[in-house]
């Protein structure tokens, strides 16, 4: 479902599934996509509740220490807006261009593809049936 933007269009589209953003990378992310990208992500967490946002980086195919910033800036908003952020699809190439940079990409969480990532935040969000009862505690 796609909630309509009460400014201009968004540049990367934001969707909703459940309680969790998706957000579609194709390409180059360039300096004020960026930005009004992190605005549109923040706003929808805040005007939404979602508890989870997931990054689709499947079409990425370059990737440099912009975009690595980028990532975990949209990361650490999202978590102060009590959100977790998962990044899904990263090619080979580009985990290890991450690598050679030196990107550590604090509070991200990896999924080797959507499905999986809705997999993770939807397990984070639901109480264990055991809550550790089961170890004697």
């Amino acid at each position: 479902m796609i909630f309509p933007s009460r400014g201009p269009a968004p540049v990367v589209p934001v969707l909703t599934l459940q309680e969790t953003l998706l957000v579609t990378l194709q390409g180059e992310l360039h300096d004020g996509m960026a930005e009004q990208l992190q605005e549109d992500i923040n706003c929808r967490i805040a005007s939404s509740g979602a508890t989870g946002v997931i990054i689709d980086v499947s079409g990425v195919e370059i990737v440099d220490s912009f975009l690595g910033r980028i990532l975990a800036e949209i990361a650490a908003s999202a978590s102060l807006l009590a959100a977790r952020t998962v990044v899904a699809g990263m090619r080979p190439a580009v985990a290890i261009t991450l690598v050679e940079l030196g990107l550590t990409l604090p509070g991200l969480t990896t999924a080797l593809d959507v499905d999986r990532a809705l997999e993770l935040l939807t397990r984070a969000s639901t109480p264990s049936a055991s809550d550790g009862r089961e170890r004697g505690t």
